[in-house]
């Protein structure tokens, strides 16, 4: 079927929640004059209110109704469109059925998973089928991991263009103000509740490598712990466990990967989390480690979880407007290459970082797979940010008013 023949060019697949009315929001003011979009999910009277909601043009797209649990439908939504963005998580729970119907379909696919299991999963099922028919599914759109994976990108580039080495040892030190909705809740839920009570999906998830598309020939080189203990940075602030540390390493050593090891084969990634100076940086980052500590432990217990469901936000809620708007997000990344050279990178924007943020990140990874299919990597498979988009989406980035940078230190 040829691209002209389908008839959307993008389809926002779960445009009445809360994160996709967001993307449909960016796309109605930023996708270029004649791009066909289209909203999806299960309510038409949903997708029509989120519609009407919409500036200009946009409040005519067409609504496609489809279902994460009804595989005739969503067989039929993927070979209409070139490109599905999906929002409907947890994909542990809801994303699998989507993806398929793309990969078997040649439709490209971008999502928001933070969930490490769901993306090994997509690789072992579908990355065979997908590069059969050349559907790129690029995973962790968003905050995770767009930020991690394109400055590590971006800071590639510049020493390959320096002539300084490879890159051996890569710090992230992240900074973010924004709020928490439900799905993101229901997502962390859901995957610490598999560690629980599947031996196999623990080993996965404390597994450095658990993305790698050949994990045998991966260099055996330590990597530092995905919850180190509170300590020092290089400016001399505190810096603590990072929760998304690791779900984000795991990508950027998946791409590292895929791109034949081009950052270093004895790069050793992590990340942490600024949490200030003083006495006061110190006792947040002990309070942020025994935090999170606290919600594993209550979300693997069902009597607590039990209580969590009555308080916590339910999935399909989020922050506010104001909350959305004033929200920001810097990551300084801290590097030294194999002959010694140190190096910066910064990738950096405004908005709540999960939402605002979030919706211009996947929203212009969706209209680069539309329109910019001459200039995207050759690749097709189970791909990350930095392999399925590159260059690419850290030039429609910027555009969007975010930063990627990196220059010698």
């Amino acid at each position: 079927m040829s691209d002209r023949a389908r008839d959307h060019d993008v389809v926002v697949f779960g445009a009445s929640g809360f994160v996709g009315a967001l993307v449909a929001e960016h796309l109605a003011h930023h996708a270029p004059p004649g791009t066909r979009v289209a909203l999806a999910g299960r309510s038409r009277e949903r997708l029509e209110r989120v519609r009407a909601g919409l500036p200009g043009p946009a409040s005519t797209w067409p609504v496609v109704v489809a279902d994460a649990g009804d595989p005739v439908s969503l067989a039929a939504l993927a070979a209409s469109t070139r490109v599905v963005v999906s929002t409907v998580g947890p994909y542990l729970r809801h994303g699998m059925p989507v993806v398929e119907a793309c990969a078997r379909a040649g439709t490209h696919y971008a999502d928001l998973t933070g969930e490490a299991p769901f993306v090994r999963a997509v690789v072992d099922r579908f990355d065979d089928v997908a590069r059969s028919t050349g559907a790129r599914l690029v995973h962790a759109c968003g905050y995770d991991s767009v930020p991690s994976d394109l400055a590590v990108l971006t800071l590639h580039r510049r020493v390959v263009a320096d002539d300084a080495g490879a890159l051996a040892h890569v710090r992230l030190v992240a900074r973010a103000r924004g709020g928490v909705s439900g799905g993101t809740l229901a997502t962390m839920r859901g995957v610490v509740e598999l560690a629980a009570s599947d031996p196999a999906a623990r080993r996965l998830l404390a597994d450095p490598f658990s993305l790698s598309p050949d994990r045998a020939t991966e260099p055996d080189v330590p990597q530092p712990p995905d919850a180190p203990a509170p300590g020092r940075a290089v400016d001399g602030g505190w810096v603590t466990a990072f929760p998304m540390a690791s779900f984000n390493s795991r990508v950027v050593r998946r791409s590292n990967a895929l791109l034949g090891w081009a950052y270093g084969r004895t790069l050793r990634y992590g990340e942490v989390m600024a949490a200030g100076r003083g006495a006061r940086g110190a006792a947040r980052a002990l309070g942020i480690t025994a935090g999170l500590g606290l919600a594993a432990a209550a979300f693997a217990l069902p009597p607590t979880r039990a209580l969590l469901d009555r308080v916590l936000p339910e999935p399909g809620t989020g922050p506010d407007e104001q909350t959305r708007r004033d929200g920001w997000f810097r990551m300084d990344v801290h590097a030294t290459t194999t002959t010694g050279r140190h190096y910066r990178a910064v990738a950096a924007g405004s908005g709540d970082p999960g939402y605002a943020a979030t919706a211009v990140m996947i929203g212009e990874a969706a209209l680069a797979l539309a329109h910019d299919d001459d200039r995207l990597p050759d690749r097709a498979g189970s791909l990350t940010p930095a392999t399925g988009l590159g260059d690419v989406l850290v030039d429609r980035l910027r555009a969007a008013g975010h930063t990627y940078l990196a220059s010698p230190r």
